[in-house]
C-alpha cells in the first residue's frame, strides 16, 4: 500500500478542518497505518497541552486509514464507537498514531491506536474503535 495515495484520500475524503491538522500518512499496510501530525498552538490546552479532541481526531483518522488498508482502497465508514484512554498529558512537537485492525470482515472493522508524542517517544493516548463499512 502507498502512503502518497493514502494522504490523497486524506485530502478527498476528510473534512476541511481535519485536513487543517495536517495530518500526514507516514506508512500504511493491509494490517495498519502509521500517520504523524504537527503540534501547533491552535492544539494547546490552557495548560500548554495538547488537547484530547486534538488526539481523538488523530487517532480516527488513523484508525479509518488503517480500514482503508484492510479494504485495500478507500470505503466509507462509520464509526460505531470510539474510545479514547489518556495516559499521561501529551506534550511535543508531533504526535504518532500507530493504527492497527484487530479484525475485520467485509462490513465489520474492529481497530487499535497508539499515539506517541515526539521527540518523547512517550505514550501519551491510545483508543479503540469498531467501524461499519458503507
Amino acid at each position: 500500500m502507498d502512503a502518497h495515495i493514502a494522504n490523497g484520500w486524506i485530502e478527498a475524503h476528510f473534512p476541511v478542518w481535519l485536513r487543517e491538522l495536517e495530518p500526514c500518512v507516514e506508512r500504511m499496510a493491509c494490517t495498519g497505518a502509521v500517520l504523524t501530525m504537527p503540534v501547533t498552538p491552535a492544539l494547546l490546552d490552557a495548560r500548554d497541552n495538547i488537547a484530547p479532541s486534538a488526539l481523538a481526531a488523530l487517532a480516527e483518522c488513523a484508525m479509518t486509514i488503517a480500514c482503508a488498508g484492510h479494504f485495500r482502497a478507500f470505503r466509507p465508514v462509520t464509526a460505531t464507537n470510539l474510545d479514547l484512554q489518556l495516559l499521561r498529558p501529551a506534550l511535543g512537537e508531533r504526535l504518532e498514531a500507530t493504527a492497527t485492525v484487530v479484525r475485520g470482515s467485509k462490513t465489520l472493522v474492529f481497530t487499535r491506536a497508539t499515539i506517541t508524542a515526539e521527540p518523547s517517544g512517550k505514550e501519551v493516548a491510545t483508543a479503540t474503535a469498531t467501524y461499519l463499512a458503507d
